[in-house]
């Protein structure tokens, strides 16, 4: 589970007009704000994060392929976007995630092996941890919104520093879910953080063809809460400025829009063939904004990593992944009845019924 750090300086976000991301380290990795960096271990607990998530992505679309995973939504080049925004988290903190969000649960602290369960559509994956406040994954468009708003005032009625954090996609920031939210967050202020991850595509529809609007953030105005950008591909800016964002809710000050500009490099689901929708054009240049060799060279260049350190990381995140598909392959295959489980915490009568009808069916 992720732990918070002391934030680092608050950076001075451009206001107004179609604002430019905020931006801590340029492509090439040079920083372009070396004065409101996060500390060196922050900065090599972000890469390490960064590293065992894509590691996951990049083994789902082998274990799909072999028929040992669902369909999977990958998020292979957000790797910065997700992590920067949770890795802000504290543990008692809430996590939201979209369909897109595996990367970002992992980060908060959902189990490797839990996670390979619930994409094999498996119940041993669908309960989450007792300990940890992060939500099933969202497949409806914008409705993790509003409950994230729910759980955020919930933890400001009890009077806890607990801050509610919710995903969504650029495509659903034209939801009414999205819109609903934002009011009822603002006008309570509640200690809730927003992030929309516009990265370019709405399933098949680009952003530019399903709304007008050029920058996203601004739609916080409409509802009196601050509205930031942040590119991101860059997990230093996107963690600063989400951990400027969280401690103003613990603090009571309020919710905050982070609009993360980045990109779907890989296709919506990997069901999907997005060569019928998009082009090599819509693609160029994205592969050398790569959060992660971004991140990579910086930390080689002010030798907080060396080749050896990296490539004993890789080691460390192969075997925990290996021992994680190992563990999820022992569980045993489930019941009919067992959809039923992990609905409500206590079944209702309904719930009975139909478990007694399934066992009935089944003879057990």
């Amino acid at each position: 589970m992720t732990s918070p750090d002391t934030a680092p300086p608050t950076p001075t976000f451009p206001a107004g007009g179609e604002q430019e991301p905020f931006q801590l380290l340029a492509p090439d990795g040079t920083a372009t704000q070396p004065d409101a960096l996060p500390d060196p271990d922050t900065r090599l607990r972000l890469y390490r994060h960064m590293r065992r998530i894509r590691h996951f992505d990049e083994r789902a679309w082998v274990l799909y392929r072999t028929g040992r995973l669902g369909v999977f939504p990958p998020y292979g080049g957000m790797e910065a976007s997700q992590v920067g925004t949770a890795a802000a988290l504290g543990p008692g903190d809430w996590l939201f995630p979209t369909y897109r969000d595996t990367g970002a649960a992992l980060t908060h602290g959902l189990p490797v092996a839990q996670t390979l369960a619930y994409w094999r559509t498996s119940p041993h994956g669908w309960a989450m941890p007792q300990d940890l406040k992060v939500l099933p994954f969202y497949i409806p468009i914008a409705t993790q919104y509003p409950h994230a708003v729910g759980a955020a005032l919930a933890e400001k009625r009890k009077g806890t520093r607990n801050v509610a954090l919710a995903y969504i996609g650029d495509g659903g920031s034209s939801e009414g879910d999205f819109h609903e939210a934002l009011n009822f967050a603002g006008a309570l202020t509640v200690p809730c953080v927003f992030i929309l991850q516009n990265n370019g595509w709405a399933i098949s529809v680009p952003t530019r063809t399903q709304t007008r609007a050029v920058n996203l953030a601004r739609r916080a105005d409409g509802y009196g809460i601050p509205g930031v950008r942040v590119d991101g591909n860059d997990v230093l800016a996107t963690y600063v400025v989400t951990r400027g964002a969280v401690t103003r809710a613990r603090d009571g000050g309020g919710p905050t829009l982070i609009e993360t500009v980045t990109y779907r490099v890989k296709p919506h689901t990997l069901a999907d063939d997005p060569s019928r929708y998009r082009t090599d054009a819509d693609n160029l240049g994205w592969a050398e904004k790569d959060p992660i060799l971004r991140l990579r060279t910086h930390l080689l260049g002010e030798g907080l990593l060396t080749e050896d350190a990296d490539a004993a990381l890789t080691r460390e995140i192969e075997a925990e992944f290996e021992a994680a598909l190992k563990e999820a392959d022992g569980y045993p295959e489930p019941t009919p009845a067992e959809i039923l489980d992990h609905v409500f915490a206590e079944p209702t009568p309904q719930l009975r019924r139909q478990r007694a009808q399934i066992e009935a069916e089944e003879g057990t």
